[in-house]
């Protein structure tokens, strides 16, 4: 936290690019524990991101749709691959898996609440189901993580839909981290694991270690669930095109991709900034693998990590996703970070703004803690209204958007429409740098 006391530095000091003021804190702290920083959040360090993506708005070449007459539809159906019931939702926004035990159980039944008031699913995290979440869910799927942590196979029949996780945006390859602080009498019985005591998921699923095991889980979970759940496989961004393609071939319904703008509730700091690929470089990958297999659309494509308002999601769809989930936005729409919480972050050493403390359950707005006093402040009822606006909010803004390039709907929106701001993102994006015809690394 700033000290707004402090004289100001001498102007004629230079900070070092290199080992600038955070490194040699992190340095002095590593010297004087001995431990590596573990924390919550997704990554600090600047990425090229959606930001740096514009529309081509309609005029003459093209004729915008009037927004007052002409529909703009958002509708999609996740898992029409191979399940009996896929999911039709009214939006194109999903809330992503975030674990009762990471959240607490008000903030797991207003994600619920929300989600079902605007038409969309919510997803379960590690660490099982709770009653909350599913009473309060029109549509909940299930994730089934390496650690099977609460996994219940009565839970995957009253689950819509199952989430194969293999990996995710801002630790893949990592397994996940609950700190004791947060394992409580609860957390700890539905997770069969002693109280108190930090926990670590495994980094791989136990029984599988590679492609054609996966098939075959995939079969398992279909046959336990008799053919009518889609089954959803999400990966961490790193090796996209090769890990989608595997994905689909496996039998995968639904391919969810993690950026690492993700967030998570704990891991390593040096995970979190240095593993892993942006989400608006391995969007392309995953359309690229899916449309070489004829899939695109058939497999149907959800992304997450960073995705933070109508604009990022319409810029996913136009780069061929079906569909976001949003994880640290939906928190923040519950009511994390709010300024009127300002004075308690503070003496958290934090502030409103700059809180990623999860992993110490300490959470003043009763959403990443399990700690009983802190979590009623969170009215799941009111939570969940906030969130169902706020997901509204970004429908509306990616409409707009849709109609303002002519689309009648968000899926008809293509790389077409869209130029980029930077040689970087133009070469991950694939679209022509603005002013241009360049795409960098697809020819003159």
């Amino acid at each position: 936290m700033t000290d707004n006391t402090a004289p100001a530095p001498d102007p004629a000091l230079r900070e070092s690019a290199t080992f600038d003021r955070a490194t040699i804190a992190d340095i002095q702290r590593a010297a004087e524990t001995g431990i590596y920083d573990i924390r919550g959040g997704g990554a600090k360090r600047k990425v090229p991101h959606f930001d740096d993506l514009l529309f081509l708005g309609a005029s003459m070449s093209r004729y915008p749709l009037e927004g007052y007459r002409e529909r703009c539809d958002t509708d999609v159906v996740l898992g029409n691959r191979n399940a009996t019931y896929p999911l039709h939702l009214a939006t194109p926004v999903t809330i992503a898996g975030m674990s009762f035990g990471a959240l607490s159980g008000r903030a797991k039944e207003a994600l619920g609440r929300g989600a079902s008031e605007v038409g969309t699913s919510t997803t379960t995290g590690d660490g099982g189901m709770t009653p909350e979440e599913r009473g309060q869910s029109k549509h909940l799927v299930y994730q089934y993580l390496p650690s099977r942590y609460g996994m219940n196979p009565d839970h995957l029949r009253m689950a819509d839909a199952i989430e194969v996780v293999l990996g995710q945006g801002a630790k893949p390859g990592g397994g996940g981290m609950l700190l004791g602080q947060k394992i409580t009498e609860r957390v700890a019985g539905m997770r069969t694991l002693p109280m108190g005591v930090d926990q670590r998921s495994a980094c791989r699923h136990p029984d599988w270690t590679g492609p054609d095991d996966l098939e075959i889980k995939i079969r398992e979970l279909r046959e336990i669930t008799d053919w009518e759940k889609p089954i959803y496989v999400k990966i961490g961004a790193t090796r996209t095109y090769y890990d989608v393609k595997l994905a689909a071939k496996a039998g995968a319904d639904v391919i969810v991709l993690d950026g690492m703008q993700g967030g998570t509730a704990a891991t390593q700091d040096v995970f979190i900034e240095h593993v892993g690929i942006p989400t608006l470089a391995a969007l392309p990958q995953a359309v690229q693998a899916l449309q070489e297999e004829e899939l695109h659309r058939k497999v149907q494509l959800v992304v997450s990590g960073g995705i933070r308002n109508g604009a990022d999601l319409a810029k996913c769809m136009a780069l061929g996703a079906d569909a976001v989930a949003i994880g640290t936005a939906a928190l923040i729409a519950l009511g994390d970070n709010a300024p009127h919480l300002d004075a308690e972050y503070r003496r958290l050493g934090s502030a409103a703004g700059y809180y990623d403390d999860w992993q110490a359950g300490r959470d003043p707005a009763g959403i990443t803690t399990q700690d009983d006093e802190l979590a009623q402040r969170l009215d799941p009822v009111q939570g969940g209204r906030r969130l169902a606006n706020f997901i509204r909010v970004m429908t509306m803004e990616a409409q707009i958007i849709a109609r303002a390039c002519g689309k009648a709907h968000l899926h008809s929106l293509e790389p077409e429409d869209l130029v980029a701001l930077t040689i970087e993102a133009a070469a991950m994006a694939r679209v022509p740098l603005a002013g241009t015809s360049w795409i960098p690394g697809h020819g003159l």
